[in-house]
């Protein structure tokens, strides 16, 4: 049903139901008022009839009442009935008062009788027709002597209301019929242009965006209502180029990216994967769509993953082994919609693989040279020395001397990157063993092995930690470790400083060993490239101090094959903290 019909057909059935409501109730109004008008007439009539009759003995005999009541009666046009209080009727304007029967019974005779104006409508056993009867007292020295009643057909009054209500239902019919015409030109103003928006409305909703109400017309609201469409449409259509432009921008750049891109909803439904993470994952490119993660990639540990970041607050990192000998560096983040809730996650996977290779590659490379440096630098370490067991002028022995200290200075890189070398592919297989031991034996057996540097120097070396410290560790690593810092603080640090060991539980995080000098302290800028292999912040001075550039690499690999970190804090002139923290299990 169109608008029209639905407007108007409502209207007109409204107005309708108010415009016979209307005529109900004028009519009713009218028969009571023209009835309240007959009864006020005949009471009229009535008094006037009393007065004259007062004139009249009221003896039956004579008939003198009952030839003034046919007057009266022939005057007003009504029937007029004089009755004595015992209920004998002496005059009566239309029949013989000797053939009436007694009217003493009567309702209104008895008010009348009784002093009170009498009314009723019943039907005439006399006249053989339904009268409206009122009758009134006469009184002669304040008694009721008689009562006169006037009468008047209700079919006369009925054609009378009859005529009237005829001509209130014209009166209404013409409404009608005029109501019907008028709201039907103004719902048409009103529902036209209400149309035409519904129209451009489901064109707009079908996609439609060039939509448009070309004329609008109508009221002042309607011309409004008309301009706010149109500006939603233009605005819309532009939010719409721009939503479709960015979004085929986003779908180059996923197309492009050479990571692979993962999304899915909090239900765990793939919502989007583009070409690289289709290849990584050995998705077939769209049918996956819509589907469970755990039905598309079978991968327990990305499948795992992804669940702890729907359930985070923040991103997460983590490295995974595909089949193939692929390895796969995943960073993930929740998504979350414009109220902040979260709806799904969003994974980058960064193929990892070639740097795999390279750094297995550049480990082998180290190990294999190191382990085959160590024969020649033997070699060279027994030849220095049977040199200068031999007879040399001073000069001579001063050169072989040099020579001994590179060998050792080479012999101790090699050391260190063997150890370095170990260190990764230990830690990486996880062969490195750790168990509960206390950390106080470990920090006092570290500080035990530099106590004469510490005493040539005129240092101290102070080891704080609780006897009931405990730790998973490797009791061998963590002592060189410890002992590589307090190598370093020792060497850095000035005459008559200190160096303060200690440890403490951190807060339910673990262990905290904590390293702290005296001495000239470490700028800004190298305390991110302090733990790189050969990373010097000073070269002339870790040259001349015999350092071979790999003991904070060591630290930092000892301190992640425990599952820990390390960090450090520095104030040039102010000393340096290096802090290794271990996890509890």
């Amino acid at each position: 049903m169109k608008l029209f019909w639905r407007v108007y057909l409502w209207l007109f059935v409204c107005a309708m139901l108010a415009f016979a409501l209307a005529g109900w109730h004028a009519n009713r109004s009218l028969r009571r008022v023209y009835r309240d008008q007959v009864a006020a007439e005949l009471q009229s009539q009535a008094d006037w009839a009393a007065s004259e009759i007062r004139r009249f003995s009221l003896k039956p005999e004579g008939g003198y009442v009952d030839r003034r009541c046919k007057e009266l009666g022939s005057l007003t046009s009504s029937r007029v009935t004089v009755v004595l209080p015992g209920g004998q009727v002496i005059g009566d304007s239309d029949s013989d008062p000797a053939e009436m029967e007694n009217h003493g019974n009567r309702p209104e005779i008895r008010a009348a009788l009784a002093g009170d104006v009498g009314r009723s409508e019943r039907f005439s056993d006399t006249m053989r027709r339904t009268l409206a009867y009122l009758a009134v007292p006469v009184r002669q020295d304040g008694q009721v002597v008689a009562a006169v009643r006037t009468a008047m057909p209700l079919a006369d009054i009925d054609l009378t209301l009859d005529a009237a209500t005829r001509e209130v239902g014209w009166g209404v019919l013409a409404s009608a019929a005029l109501f019907a015409v008028v709201a039907s030109v103004l719902v048409r103003r009103i529902s036209r242009p209400l149309e035409q928006m519904e129209q451009v409305a489901e064109r707009l909703a079908a996609g439609d965006l060039r939509a448009r109400i070309a004329a609008p017309t109508g009221g002042g609201e309607m011309r409004a209502l008309a301009r706010a469409l149109n500006q939603m449409a233009e605005q819309l259509g532009a939010r719409m180029e721009t939503i479709t432009s960015q979004s085929n921008e986003l779908k180059a750049v996923l197309a492009s990216m050479a990571e692979g891109v993962l999304a899915v909803d909090s239900r765990g439904q793939v919502l989007h994967f583009n070409a690289a993470a289709a290849e990584l994952l050995g998705l077939e490119g769209g049918q996956e769509r819509g589907q469970l993660l755990e039905e598309t990639v079978r991968h327990s540990e990305l499948q795992r993953f992804i669940r702890d970041i729907q359930v985070s607050a923040g991103t997460a990192e983590a490295e995974i082994q595909l089949p193939g000998e692929r390895f796969v560096r995943l960073h993930g983040t929740p998504l979350e919609d414009a109220a902040g809730r979260k709806i799904g996650a969003l994974v980058v996977l960064n193929d990892t693989t070639r740097l795999k290779r390279l750094e297995k590659m550049r480990q082998d490379f180290v190990a294999n040279v190191s382990h085959e440096l160590r024969t020649p630098i033997t070699a060279l370490r027994g030849g220095v020395e049977t040199l200068l067991d031999s007879e040399r002028s001073d000069e001579d022995r001063h050169f072989i001397a040099m020579m001994g200290r590179q060998v050792e200075r080479l012999g101790a890189i090699v050391g260190d990157l063997l150890s370095l070398s170990r260190l990764e592919h230990d830690g990486q297989s996880g062969r490195i063993e750790r168990e509960p031991g206390p950390i106080r034996d470990v920090l006092r057996r570290a500080a035990g092995n530099f106590a004469k540097a510490a005493e040539a120097k005129g240092m101290t070396v102070a080891v704080a930690c609780p006897e009931d410290l405990m730790a998973p560790i490797n009791a061998a690593l963590l002592e060189q470790a410890v002992g590589n810092l307090i190598d370093n603080a020792i060497k850095y640090s000035g005459a008559g400083t200190r160096v303060a060991v200690t440890a403490e539980a951190a807060n339910g995080e673990g262990v905290r060993i904590r390293v702290k000098d005296e001495g000239p302290g470490i700028e800004q800028r190298h305390l991110p490239r302090i733990f790189e292999r050969f990373y010097r912040v000073d070269q002339a001075r870790s040259r001349a101090l015999g350092g071979t550039g790999l003991g904070l690499a060591i630290v930092k690999h000892i301190a992640q094959a425990h599952g820990g970190t390390v960090a450090v804090e520095s104030t040039p002139g102010q000393g340096s903290t290096f802090a290794i923290r271990l996890p509890k299990r």
